[in-house]
């Protein structure tokens, strides 16, 4: 059987953050920006703690990154780019990390 990605989308009660989550393999998916908004923190803070969290070995990056194609509108013209997305394992990771650590 073919398992294929949903897409979910999140929005806060004051409908002021909105976040699309991608289910694939029994997993959500959260590109450095989703975790960023989730998280209510800069890219570069999300970012040091998932440098960190591979660094340290807490968790394997074979296993919890995966690149997905997404199309972006830059001016006229739709780009395709590779995006990094983490998985759920990544995102608890970083929320622990921010919520006790710093």
């Amino acid at each position: 059987m073919e398992n294929r990605g949903e897409i979910l989308i999140y929005q806060t009660e004051d409908k002021q953050t909105e976040i699309e989550v991608r289910m694939h393999t029994d997993t959500v998916w959260l590109s450095l920006n989703q975790i960023s908004d989730l998280l209510n923190r800069d890219k570069s803070v999300v970012s040091r703690h998932i440098y960190n969290i591979f660094k340290d070995g807490e968790l394997p990056k074979d296993s919890t990154v995966a690149k997905y194609a997404t199309v972006q509108i830059e001016g006229n013209r739709s780009i395709t780019r590779e995006i990094e997305y983490y998985n759920l394992d990544v995102v608890i990771s970083v929320g622990f990390r921010v919520k006790y650590l710093y």
